[in-house]
Formats: structure tokens, sequence, C-alpha cells
């Protein structure tokens, strides 16, 4: 046997030398997945960003005074509840700049989904397709349908997937007596 032969470093990813604390190996994701992770990657990044630019404006702000939704219209919606009878007077302004941050963030996360479709016009489909997707924005679910057209397979999987959990559903084309009948689950 002769002397061992050299490779060139780059043939091979680097072992246990120097240069092994820095190699990272990349999993191999098909082309579609792989731009999939991308977009999710740089949505998340879009929102980080968002939100630490709210946070600057709130601590930045010092004028109380303008407002982008009218307070008399928040603090009228405030007192349609009856058991509330005094508003003190930053409660609408902190509604206002909360209802600000939901909207910029919904509209936000919407844009994202008319981007992923190559569109420039935000739709009712954009918002229908954020608030499907953020758990957070699960209470807006029967508030803001979605197409059905589009998501009928959708709707077929989740009924599918509601019967298999034991939910009960009412017969199709029946309507529900009870709004709750959907989300009730008896107790056995």
């Amino acid at each position: 046997m002769g002397a061992p032969i050299a490779y060139p470093p780059a043939a091979y990813p680097p072992g246990a030398g120097a240069g092994a604390a820095s190699y990272s190996p990349q999993l191999y994701a098909p082309p579609a997945a792989a731009a999939a992770q991308q977009a999710a990657a740089a949505q998340q990044q879009q929102l980080q960003m968002f939100w630490a630019e709210q946070y600057r404006e709130i601590e930045a702000t010092t004028d109380f005074k303008n407002h982008n939704l009218p307070l008399a219209r928040i603090k009228k919606i405030m007192k349609a509840d009856e058991d509330v009878r005094m508003i003190a007077a930053e409660a609408p302004v902190v509604f206002a700049r909360a209802c600000e941050m939901f909207i910029l963030e919904l509209t936000h996360r919407g844009w994202a989904h008319a981007e992923e479709n190559k569109r420039r016009t935000l739709q009712k489909s954009d918002i229908a397709a954020a608030i499907a997707r953020t758990e957070v924005f699960d209470f807006l679910v029967d508030i803001v349908p979605r197409d059905d057209a589009k998501d009928a397979d959708a709707a077929a999987a989740a009924a599918a997937a509601a019967a298999a959990a034991g939910i009960p559903r009412p017969a199709a084309g029946v309507p529900a007596t009870d709004p709750l009948a959907y989300y009730y689950v008896p107790q056995q």
C-alpha cells in the first residue's frame, strides 16, 4: 500500500475538523415546499418587524388627542352593554388604539395571502384566509365565512374530522335549530 491520497477539501462536507461547528446540513425539501417555507419565514419576519414598530409607536406617543377611529362611536359601542354604566376618559382611547392595531395586523396577514396568490388587490377571501390561518382570530371564523366554491373540499374534510371526533352536525340542507349545536358536545 502506498501513501494516502489527499482529496480536495470541497469534495466532502467538513467532518470533525475546525469547520464542523459552522457546518449545518440542509435537509432536502421539494421546491414548492421550500418556497412555502421561505414565504412563511418572510411573513413571520415581517410580522415581528410590524409589532416592533407598533411597540416603538406606542412608546413614542405623546399626543392622545388625535385618533384614526372616532372615540364617540367607540364609546357608543361600549355603552351598548347594559352592564356598563360609566366609562373613564382613557378607555375609549385605549380601545381606539387596540382596534387600529387589530385592523392593521389583520390587513397585514390578508395582504400576505394576496401576495401569495400574486395579486395586488386585497379581497374578502384574503381576510378570510388570514382569519383561518391565525389561531388568535378563531373567534371571527363564523363572522367572516370563506367562499363556498373554493372551500368545499376543506369543509368536507372538516366535517369528516368533526364526525370522527364525535361532534354532532345537522344533516345537509337542514338548518340547525340551535346555533350552539355545532359546538356543544353532550357528556356521555
